[in-house]
C-alpha cells in the first residue's frame, strides 16, 4: 500500500517551539481513517447507551435511549456535527452495536474502544475466535474505523491483566496479525497509554512506528484535582510524540467541576494547546462516569449543565483548525 506524507513543517505550539515530523500513513482515503492535512478531527464521548458485557455498571450509561440522541444533543449545544463519535466496549460484547451502527451509518467516524483480555492469555490463543468475530464484523461495515484496544494500559488498576509492557506489545502484535489475515483494510489502530506515562522513561507498551498507525493520550487529570492547565498534562507526551512520524490524538481531555469558575478559561487554553500540527484528533470527555460518588462531584466532566463552559467548548468545536471538513456551523447552541 502506498504511503502518503501528510504533514512536515517545524512548527511551535503553545508548550513552546519544536520541530514537528512528517507524518506518514498507509491507510487509504476513504477506507480506512486519514488525519487531515490541516487541522484536526474533532470528537466528544457523551454516553447514549448502555454498556454491555462486563463494563455495564458506569452511571452515565443507565437507561435504554435511541441511538445517537446525546451526540445529538451535544451538537446541537455545539452548533455543529462531530467528526469522531467514541464507543466503549469489554472484550466480550458483541460490535459493532446498534449505536455503532448508527454512527456508522452517519457521516461521523466511529472509535471503538475495545477493553482487553489478559495478554497472555490472547498471544496463547485463547481467544482468536473471538477477535478473528470481530475483526470479520468491522471489515463487513466497509466504513472507515478508529479502534483503541486496551487504553490506559498504563493503570496499575490493569496491572493483574497487561502483566508488563513487554506482554501487551505481544498482545498488540497477535491482535494485528489476526486482523492482517482476515485483510481488514478499514481499520486504524490507535495505541493510548495516559498522559502520566510520559512523566518517566519512554513506556515499554509502545509496540513501535510500524505496529502504530495513531499515537493517542488519555489526557484526564489527576492528583488533587487542583487547577492544572492541559499544557502541563500533556507536554510531555507531545514531546515524546514528536519524535515519530504519526497522527496525534488527544484523547478523553476533560476539565474537571473542581475547576468551578476557571472552566471555560482552561478551555480556552486547551484550544490554544491543541492547535498542534501534529495533532490529529481531540476527543472531549462529556462525561461524569470519573465522579463516582455523586457526593464528590470533582472529578465529573460533563459541561452540559455548565453554560460557560459549553459556550468555550463551542468556540473550539468550531474554530477553524477543529473542523478540517468544513462542516456547516449553525449560530446559537
Amino acid at each position: 500500500m502506498a504511503l502518503a506524507v501528510l504533514a512536515g513543517a517545524a512548527a511551535g505550539c503553545s508548550s513552546g517551539a519544536r520541530a514537528t515530523p512528517r507524518i506518514t500513513t498507509t491507510a487509504r482515503a476513504g477506507v480506512a481513517p486519514v488525519p487531515p492535512a490541516k487541522g484536526a478531527f474533532f470528537g466528544v464521548w457523551t454516553p447514549d447507551q448502555p454498556l454491555t458485557g462486563a463494563d455495564a455498571a458506569e452511571p452515565d450509561r443507565k437507561g435504554d435511549l435511541p441511538p445517537l440522541t446525546r451526540v445529538k444533543e451535544i451538537e446541537k449545544g455545539l452548533g455543529r456535527q462531530l467528526d469522531i463519535a467514541p464507543a466503549y466496549h469489554s472484550w466480550t460484547a458483541r460490535f459493532p452495536d446498534e449505536a455503532d451502527k448508527a454512527v456508522l451509518a452517519s457521516t461521523r467516524y466511529l472509535m471503538v474502544t475495545w477493553a482487553s483480555a489478559d495478554t497472555r492469555e490472547i498471544v496463547n490463543g485463547r481467544y482468536d475466535a473471538l477477535v478473528r468475530e470481530r475483526a470479520r464484523a468491522l471489515k463487513a461495515t466497509g466504513k472507515p474505523i478508529f479502534l483503541r484496544w486496551a487504553r490506559d494500559m498504563d493503570k496499575e488498576s490493569l496491572a493483574a491483566r497487561i502483566h508488563s509492557g513487554a506482554d501487551y506489545v505481544a498482545a498488540w502484535k497477535h491482535l494485528r496479525a489476526i486482523f492482517a489475515a482476515e485483510r481488514v483494510a478499514n481499520v486504524v489502530w490507535v495505541w493510548c497509554p495516559t498522559a502520566s506515562a510520559f512523566q518517566g522513561p519512554t513506556p515499554a507498551s509502545y509496540p513501535g512506528d510500524d505496529q502504530v498507525d495513531w499515537v493517542c493520550t488519555d489526557a484526564q487529570p489527576g492528583g488533587n484535582y487542583d487547577y492544572r492547565d492541559l499544557v502541563d498534562t500533556i507536554g510531555p507526551f507531545q514531546r515524546w510524540a514528536a519524535g515519530h512520524p504519526k497522527p496525534v490524538m488527544i484523547a478523553e481531555f476533560g476539565v474537571p467541576r473542581s475547576y468551578g469558575t476557571r472552566r471555560a478559561e482552561w478551555l480556552r487554553k486547551a484550544a490554544q494547546t491543541l492547535q498542534d500540527p501534529q495533532v490529529k484528533a481531540v476527543v472531549y470527555f462529556n462525561s461524569d462516569e470519573q465522579a463516582q460518588d455523586p457526593r464528590d462531584d470533582r472529578r465529573g466532566y460533563a459541561l452540559t449543565a455548565d453554560p460557560h463552559a459549553l459556550s468555550a467548548l463551542r468556540e473550539l468545536a468550531t474554530t477553524p483548525y477543529f473542523n478540517p471538513r468544513n462542516l456547516p456551523v449553525t449560530s446559537g447552541g
